[in-house]
């Protein structure tokens, strides 16, 4: 997986279940899409009941499922910041994917994301969410009126990278980069993620956390998360690359 950076980023690992052999019994760990979860016989009659124990991840699937997974991104609307008037605005292939694979194949964004190379490669990337559950939304970043940046929202807790911190429910992380070498020279990215975090706080009741995972030794990018009110949780190892795990808090959000 590579790193996430304010200025290039990362797309989410799509969840594979555990792989594990058949069992004979029916007792202990079975394996399920979220992972595993127990199932137990503890009927002192003899009878065939079981009592299962659900994951958090499944739990917190099925309670944004209605509603959608991110809470209907599309809809949240314009965050005013320093910079000017920024909106999420999900991709459409159609007309998004030149200006998309383009950026992906700059120097600097593609020694991050690795995604350089033909279109098709771009798309796919992008078709993998668009056509999946939901748990993850590529964006483009629109400010005033022009898009600058590409952003990935994604439901953390039901991302891989839940299996190497202690997830909450409705966890929610962020990918970006910023695409032109113009817009990253305008240092605008720590405005940005403030601005993201709090649509994602504001627009996701449920949500207690943002997240993000960038390079540990990209400092410039973990200086970045720090300045717009995030802070460093953790080191934790991700395909690819050691990682600083950055949290911004609902709780701390109005002191950091």
């Amino acid at each position: 997986m590579p790193p996430t950076d304010a200025s290039a980023g990362t797309g989410p690992v799509p969840a594979h279940p555990d792989s594990a052999g058949s069992r004979a019994d029916t007792a202990g760990p079975r394996n399920s899409p979220f992972g595993r979860f127990a199932v137990e016989d503890d009927d002192p009659d003899g009878e065939d009941t079981l009592d299962i124990r659900l994951p958090v991840e499944f739990l917190a699937f099925r309670a944004g499922a209605a509603a959608g997974l991110l809470d209907r991104l599309a809809t949240w609307g314009p965050a005013k910041t320093a910079a000017g008037s920024f909106r999420l605005v999900p991709v459409r292939i159609d007309q998004d994917l030149p200006l998309v694979h383009r950026w992906m194949n700059d120097p600097a964004v593609a020694e991050f994301w690795e995604l350089a190379g033909p279109q098709n490669r771009t798309e796919d990337h992008l078709r993998a969410q668009l056509h999946g559950d939901g748990r993850s939304v590529p964006c483009l970043g629109v400010l005033d009126g022009t898009p600058m940046s590409y952003w990935e929202i994604y439901r953390a807790d039901l991302d891989p990278l839940a299996r190497r911190y202690p997830a909450r429910p409705h966890d929610t992380g962020i990918h970006v980069l910023i695409g032109d070498a113009a817009d990253r020279g305008r240092r605008v990215g720590s405005t940005l993620l403030r601005a993201v975090a709090d649509l994602i706080l504001d627009r996701r009741p449920a949500c207690a956390r943002v997240v993000a995972e960038p390079a540990l030794l990209n400092t410039p990018s973990v200086a970045a998360f720090l300045s717009a009110g995030f802070r460093f949780a953790a080191e934790v190892d991700l395909p690819g690359k050691r990682a600083a795990l950055m949290i911004r808090d609902r709780v701390l959000r109005d002191v950091l």
